[in-house]
């Protein structure tokens, strides 16, 4: 199956030539049979000479009735752009091509009808130069009639041409259907319809809806007016939804694979079309089926800076227009280069934004998105339209090669830094290095430290770090010296500041093995925990503290918080007559 838009002129055929072509009638509302003009989107289709099927999205004419009309068009690949022999090109025929060519519609036909009541000649010519200005170029062009029926075949045998020039869609990618209508079937409960561009769907699946937090199960599927397991792009599809109600869904919201787009409220844009400049402060954006009010900011001669209304599911690459409803005009298509753009807050942040942008042509790049921003998740990535086909530097990180060196580098400095501010520390606590080096994530830091540097106990530092200032070790040195031959003495307060270990000197030592804090103000040497079991093991079970205080030849100040620490330890074990023994 293709796709394919009407545009064109009110009054100029397009419906008329559709039923002609079909046998089925695009006008679904009463009212638009009575007044014999299209104002919604109607929809037909029918086989071509070589078995393919053609689906056509009928859109209105009139000028006022032009927002419907691009709800149709935006998803569409394809135009049948109609002009009529006897009224040739007119207002609308040039608006419905300017917003074909604001899309970048590539592929179309031009069907000159009414060829019956004038000669076709002159308005083809015309339409033919006009459209071939603009993003469809160069068309085949086919005269018709409605009412005769001349110039069918040829028309029919045309589409198939188009047909056969479309690009392959790609069904393996992710799906994004724009809804351009939503009804309810009695017994069925929700149906919306759209045109599938890409990926394909099956019954069961799980989708997203653009803006919503609940998920969404397809419970059927029609394409053609035929019930379907499975639809592949491009199609026609109506999609029965699980439990939704109807006015949770509407035209302008999408059904989406499920963490593969990422919903934005603000982008950067390339505008072709009317100067940046010269842009009124507030137009419509219309992309897919929606039509959202924005804010725009000029940022260079063809960027700007546009805030929706509301967020959509937007891609890097995407096309779009932007449309002034109060004066019928279309300011000019957009494709859109960043959906997750760097706020402005400092002065000159838009000329400087400017100048990156200007080397940006909206083709997804990964190498160019990791540049600019420097440390970026590969989910992130996809989710903006990116394929990524690099190894993550930590966890679902990837970085730019020369930025994430960069680091490497200033890793080595900051600890060096941070050692000469607090000579006693071994290392640099791992979230302070995070926060010097403004890294959003722990294990970035974990994958940047290599030897000589190591991670231990929580910070950073070389390998040998658990090796003391040369103060503190001396310091050290001299309790051993003094305490080695008794090992169950501690030094009082006072005389720790006398051989040089005051609060601070006490921790470093601590932290790096060099001593044992049983308590505040009371430290042994590392090894007389040991020590301390031999000798209470020796004891006859089970012991009190008055004899175990004797055994070690130490104070109660020692032996309370030493053998409380054993008891934690589970090296001795506390009776209810307050005794203890050694376990064993």
């Amino acid at each position: 199956m293709f796709v394919v838009a009407t545009a064109g002129h009110v009054d100029h055929g397009k419906s008329t030539l559709v039923r002609a072509l079909t046998g089925m009638e695009p006008d679904r509302w009463a009212e638009e049979r009575r007044r014999g003009m299209t104002i919604d989107l109607g929809f037909a289709w029918t086989t071509m000479p070589s078995g393919a099927t053609v689906a056509f999205v009928d859109v209105p004419g009139h000028e006022r009735f032009v927002p419907n009309m691009l709800a149709g068009v935006g998803p569409v690949p394809a135009a049948l752009i109609v002009v009529a022999a006897d009224e040739g090109w007119m207002p609308q025929s040039a608006e419905h091509l300017a917003a074909l060519d604001a899309l970048g519609v590539g592929y179309g036909l031009l069907a000159v009808t009414r060829a019956d009541l004038a000669d076709p000649g002159p308005a083809m010519a015309r339409a033919r130069a006009e459209i071939k200005a603009s993003s469809v170029g160069a068309v085949e062009a086919v005269a018709v009639s409605g009412v005769t029926g001349a110039g069918l075949p040829e028309l029919r045998a045309a589409l198939d041409r188009l047909a056969a020039r479309l690009p392959a869609p790609t069904v393996d990618g992710p799906v994004r259907l724009w809804v351009d209508r939503s009804f309810t079937v009695r017994g069925s409960g929700t149906v919306v319809t759209g045109t599938l561009g890409g990926g394909r769907l099956r019954v069961g699946d799980e989708l997203e809806v653009a803006g919503a937090d609940e998920p969404v199960r397809v419970r059927g599927l029609h394409s053609l007016g035929q019930a379907r397991s499975e639809a592949t792009a491009v199609a026609r599809v109506a999609v029965n939804l699980r439990g939704t109600p109807r006015d949770r869904l509407g035209r302008g919201d999408a059904l989406l694979t499920p963490g593969r787009f990422h919903r934005t409220d603000v982008v950067d844009v390339r505008l072709t079309g009317d100067p940046a400049a010269d842009l009124p402060a507030t137009l419509t954006l219309h992309v897919g089926s929606a039509a959202v009010p924005v804010r725009v900011r000029p940022l260079g001669p063809d960027t700007v800076r546009l805030r929706l209304a509301r967020s959509l599911p937007l891609l890097v690459g995407d096309r779009a227009l932007l449309r002034d409803p109060g004066r019928h005009h279309v300011a000019g298509g957009v494709r859109v280069l960043d959906v997750a753009p760097p706020p402005l807050s400092r002065r000159g942040a838009a000329a400087a934004r400017a100048q990156v942008l200007a080397d940006l042509d909206g083709r997804p790049d990964l190498a160019g998105e990791l540049r600019r921003r420097r440390l970026v998740r590969a989910g992130a990535l996809i989710r903006m339209g990116v394929p990524v086909d690099a190894e993550p530097v930590a966890g679902d990180w990837l970085a730019d090669p020369a930025h994430w060196q960069r680091l490497r580098d200033r890793v080595t400095e900051e600890v060096a830094r941070y050692g000469a501010e607090h000579p006693l520390e071994p290392g640099m606590p791992v979230d302070a290095l995070r926060q010097r080096l403004a890294l959003p994530d722990r294990v970035l830091v974990e994958a940047l430290v290599r030897p000589p540097l190591r991670i231990h106990a929580g910070r950073v530092g070389a390998a040998d770090a658990d090796a003391l200032p040369e103060p503190v070790a001396r310091a050290v040195r001299r309790v051993r010296a003094e305490y080695g031959d008794r090992p169950f003495r501690a030094p009082e307060a006072d005389h720790l500041v006398t051989l040089g270990l005051g609060p601070r000197e006490v921790g470093a030592a601590v932290r790096a093995g060099a001593l044992l804090r049983l308590a505040d103000n009371v430290v042994l040497l590392p090894d007389a925990l040991d020590d301390a079991v031999r000798v209470l093991a020796g004891l006859p079970q089970p012991f009190t503290l008055s004899a175990a205080r004797q055994a070690l030849d130490t104070t109660r100040r020692v032996a309370v918080p030493l053998l409380e620490l054993l008891d934690r330890r589970g090296v001795t074990r506390r009776l209810p007559d307050d005794a203890r023994i050694v376990v064993t």
